[in-house]
């Protein structure tokens, strides 16, 4: 279970940090053409949701890794899949379905890291 782990939450942590370092560094035209939606919510929201996922990355390795409150890194996993349902609803609310086909299995690994979390 611990190795399991360690390779979801490195994933999700590569790919947060790097999805997060973008919404927080980036202008809107930057994001737009691969985040169609930045054009209809305000950028401080979108700089909060970068911080939020570069929290959440820091969440799911230094926790479990330090010893110190793992229980950060089922908060982190459960955050994800939160952080990805609502994202699907904001795509599916602008007729996006076809954008929601990277949210599920975004869904799935969070839940899933939450759950292997539990072995810390």
């Amino acid at each position: 279970m611990v190795v399991a782990y360690w390779i979801v939450a490195v994933l999700l942590g590569l790919l947060y940090l790097f999805a997060g370092g973008r919404k927080i560094s980036q202008s809107q035209e930057q994001l737009a053409p691969m985040m169609g939606w930045v054009d209809t919510v305000p950028m401080p929201v979108v700089r909060l949701i970068g911080a939020v996922e570069i929290l959440g990355a820091v969440g799911l390795i230094l926790p479990p890794l330090t010893g110190i409150a793992p229980v950060l890194a089922i908060a982190a996993g459960a955050g994800f899949a939160v952080l990805q349902i609502l994202a699907a609803a904001l795509h599916l609310s602008r007729g996006e379905v076809k954008e929601t086909g990277l949210n599920v299995p975004l869904i799935l690994l969070a839940v899933v890291a939450a759950w292997l979390a539990t072995a810390f």
